[in-house]
């Protein structure tokens, strides 16, 4: 299992960018797929969910509203679109394996992309 994230970087408050998370090594279509970050000093938290056909998505209220999950399985790519971000939003994001509570669970994650956001 391979997932690699990219898309990450420095924004301003209101700004917007997109993850993207390429998946190898196993039938990325059969599985939900999740975004988890992990902001210093804190435990990972859940950000967004997606199953297998992308018509059913999930999200944290933290981010309701301003995040957009959505994934490609003819590409074997996952996404997050995030817009008006907060400094609150700063965090290493990681792609995840499963469901939720699957992905907090069995932690099966990529190497996670940096996203920090300040002026």
């Amino acid at each position: 299992v391979q997932l690699v994230e990219s898309g990450g970087g420095m924004v301003q408050p209101g700004g917007s960018l997109r993850l993207s998370c390429a998946a190898s090594g196993f039938t990325f279509s059969s599985y939900d797929m999740s975004w988890v970050r992990q902001a210093p000093v804190k435990g990972p938290e859940w950000v967004s969910g997606i199953n297998t056909g992308g018509g059913t998505t999930y999200y944290a209220d933290s981010v309701k509203g301003r995040f957009t999950i959505s994934r490609d399985n003819a590409k074997n790519t996952l996404y997050l679109q995030m817009n008006s971000l907060k400094p609150e939003d700063t965090a290493l994001y990681y792609c995840a394996r499963g469901s939720p509570v699957a992905a907090m669970t069995n932690r099966i994650w990529g190497q996670g992309t940096q996203v920090t956001v300040s002026s």
